[in-house]
């Protein structure tokens, strides 16, 4: 698994906390770092950016590269129990293996961190958060997908990667999970845009922000006129980095 760090200049005299962004369909580690524009506000935060890959790539299992929404580049940050899928473990990469490793980059401070995500990034992104509350400070998505076993998206995929039994999908549903959630009342920053051509067929987020209520304080923007790309994320990366600043840069 690939994944890139971008360290702000602070990190040379002490270490920074970090904000991991988890990318969506068909995207790489290497998308964000390019794209996003975020780098300038991280440092101004003296916060480091950590992005991994979507999926695992070249195993050679039989259909991984068919569709570009099952398979590689789509592994919907969790754990595969379909022996098939088995090496598709995204949700301990995330959560266990990739702090893990970032421990040995001087630096770092893995113990303050934050994560944020696009589309499918931000399903992850959210779920993660909500599983581990006290693990990561803040939390925030651009386009996430929210309840996605009512969605042609995440149907296809929880039923590839997990079977038949829709009672296991519940375990990475941001909908599903925040009706169980237990956590502090934290903000959660979502953007959307009003052009978005997935909003309705396979986001949901009005269905997130109503079981989230007393238990999140949900900030669901609608951009008007923008739409799913990384022209949106570019354009209101400034936010959400300083969103989480407010978390991960407290005294």
């Amino acid at each position: 698994m690939k994944f890139s760090v971008f360290t702000p200049p602070a990190a040379d005299k002490q270490k920074v906390p970090v904000l991991y962004f988890l990318s969506g369909l068909t995207c790489d580690d290497q998308t964000f770092i390019v794209k996003s524009n975020a780098q300038r506000k991280a440092s101004e935060h003296g916060i480091a950016l950590v992005t991994c890959d979507t999926s695992p790539r070249g195993l050679n299992i039989d259909g991984e590269e068919e569709d570009w929404d099952f398979g590689t580049g789509a592994g919907f940050y969790l754990n595969a129990t379909k022996s098939k899928w088995k090496q598709y473990r995204m949700y301990d990469y995330v959560v266990k293996e990739l702090p893990e490793v970032l421990q040995s980059l001087a630096g770092l401070d893995v113990h303050k961190a934050s994560v944020f995500g696009h589309s499918m990034g931000g399903h992850g992104a959210l779920t993660i958060f909500l599983k581990n509350a006290d693990v990561y400070k803040s939390v925030s998505a651009y386009a996430p997908i929210c309840n996605p076993i009512n969605v042609q998206w995440g149907q296809k995929a929880f039923s590839g990667y997990l079977g038949d039994d829709q009672s296991t999908w519940k375990q990475y549903d941001a909908t599903e999970l925040v009706k169980q959630y237990k956590g502090p009342k934290v903000p959660v920053l979502i953007d959307i845009g009003t052009l978005d051509n997935f909003k309705d067929k396979q986001l949901s987020p009005e269905a997130f922000q109503k079981a989230a209520e007393g238990k999140l304080d949900v900030q669901l923007r609608l951009q008007d006129g923008y739409d799913h790309s990384y022209f949106t994320i570019s354009t209101f990366i400034d936010d959400h980095i300083n969103h989480h600043a407010k978390a991960l840069c407290k005294m």
